[in-house]
């Protein structure tokens, strides 16, 4: 027996952001820069990591940042999408949310569609002049926990498919590996109330744990707060200066 509330509920509302939303994210607030290749060169290894809650801006701040990296680079641009779009029934909610994305992002992109190998594909297409974004992090969990149809508990411990615990422990493996800028995008979603249900209170709990190991592995961290990103994390000074 299912939950009240699941973490598909969960992420239908909170993972993708409207075409006006983040009006406010073009402009960073007065923190360490990135570094700053010639135009044309490929810039530095960097993973940032940009977490927000529903509506905050934060898929509209992590495709600026990519936008950037490619105007400076002159790389591609791969954009990951973990989201599945073609389950049965239709979810006309969820294609509209796609159709906003699509419209948005540069012709010249390229985009992978992957809901559960997240690592392979992030070898595949990682390459040192280039920039991956990756939105999101957080339908790429439930992908993992929700992959094979089953069911779960409301109540007792919750034990997820052989596949949520390899395939993260293959992304974790990936990220310090691979070459140029790769951009995470991730909910934040553990402000508000204890979830009712086993299911959800664990998906919130492995997400927050994820989170955090991102979080420690990233290079930047910002949080999208109503369109604003917020520095969590920069590089120490002493790399910034190594890579200009």
């Amino acid at each position: 027996m299912k939950t009240p509330a699941t973490p598909r509920a969960l992420n239908l509302s909170a993972t993708t952001e409207p075409a006006s939303a983040g009006a406010a994210a073009d402009v960073e607030p007065d923190t360490a820069p990135a570094p700053q290749p010639q135009a044309g060169t490929a810039a530095p290894r960097e993973l940032t990591l940009v977490l927000g809650g529903a509506r905050s801006g934060k898929s509209h701040f992590a495709e600026q940042l990519a936008t950037d990296h490619a105007a400076l680079t002159r790389g591609p641009v791969t954009y990951i999408a973990t989201a599945r779009h073609n389950a049965e029934p239709a979810d006309e909610e969820m294609e509209v949310r796609i159709a906003l994305h699509r419209a948005r992002r540069p012709a010249d992109w390229t985009l992978v569609e992957e809901p559960v190998h997240l690592a392979d594909a992030l070898y595949a297409h990682a390459r040192h002049d280039g920039c991956i974004l990756v939105d999101c992090v957080t339908l790429w969990l439930n992908n993992l926990i929700f992959g094979d149809g089953r069911d779960y508990p409301e109540h007792g411990v919750i034990t997820p498919p052989p596949a949520f615990t390899e395939e993260i422990d293959a992304l974790m493996t990936a990220l310090p590996m691979l070459p140029g800028h790769v951009i995470l995008v991730s909910n934040e979603i553990g402000f508000g109330v204890v979830p009712m249900g086993a299911i959800t209170r664990f998906y919130v709990d492995e997400l927050g744990r994820l989170n955090q190991k991102l979080a420690a592995t990233a290079d930047r961290v910002r949080l999208l707060v109503a369109g604003i990103p917020v520095a969590i994390k920069d590089p120490p000074p002493s790399r910034l200066h190594a890579a200009r």
